[in-house]
């Protein structure tokens, strides 16, 4: 293994083998979370949610985290599989739609939630059931509704922030969402050499709001693709 020679922080944790990846090509990669999610535990939710896995409906999942909410609600309907038609957003969400409801339950799946907007409108339908968390982004429900579909948002998880002060310097620094940029800055800065590595579109466009500092956006929404990317970037600039 190479010595680590690089130093990044990432503001989630990472799996083992995604750490050892980066050290194998001299990246140290620290990992703190500073945002807390956790699925709403509510009785009416928890209600209206199995009932709706008792029809036929459009469903749209932006995140795991809501994905796993709403299993969790429908854990107590002893095995019964919602009839839905799932639209979501990149590969481990599909992975986890996958597990919980089936791969025939997935319609459409895009790279960003104003482009996953574009694929549920090729299907037409007339309401879709948007299942979300508490600081969900507003495109895709802006752009379904001006578009003259009726979305039903239903909160099924919250996002708490969870900023430490970092007293170390980083060569580069990972977001993974919006909520994560706002809680790390709200207590940071950077120094003019960091790289900031992103997500997606969505959070790299929040990080420009902090700082000036180059940002690299992964060009799929997806942990794994951006750490190749982050590799990639120091293979190339080392």
């Amino acid at each position: 293994m190479i010595e680590p020679t690089i130093r990044i922080l990432s503001t989630r944790p990472l799996e083992p083998r995604l750490l050892d990846q980066a050290a194998q090509k001299g990246i140290r990669i620290d990992a703190l979370s500073f945002i807390d999610t956790e699925p709403i535990r509510d009785t009416t939710l928890t209600h209206q949610v199995q009932q709706l896995g008792e029809r036929s409906l459009t469903a749209v999942f932006t995140s795991m985290n809501a994905v796993e909410a709403v299993a969790g609600c429908q854990a107590t309907l002893e095995g019964l599989s919602p009839r839905w038609q799932i639209f979501c957003i990149g590969a481990a969400t599909r992975r986890q739609i996958e597990a919980n409801f089936g791969a025939p339950s997935i319609a459409g799946t895009a790279s960003s939630a104003a482009a996953l907007a574009g694929v549920i409108l090729e299907h037409h339908p007339d309401e879709v059931f948007f299942f979300c968390g508490d600081r969900r982004r507003e495109e895709l429900p802006e752009k379904l509704t001006a578009a003259g579909v009726r979305v039903h948002e239903l909160v099924v998880y919250k996002t708490t922030q969870t900023p430490q002060r970092i007293e170390d310097v980083y060569d580069g620094i990972v977001f993974f969402s919006p909520s994560a940029v706002h809680s790390f800055f709200s207590m940071n800065g950077t120094t003019e050499k960091t790289i900031l590595f992103a997500i997606g579109t969505t959070t790299a466009d929040t990080i420009r709001t902090y700082a000036n500092n180059p940002v690299v956006t992964s060009a799929s929404p997806e942990k794994e693709a951006l750490i190749r990317q982050l590799i990639d970037y120091y293979q190339k600039n080392i």
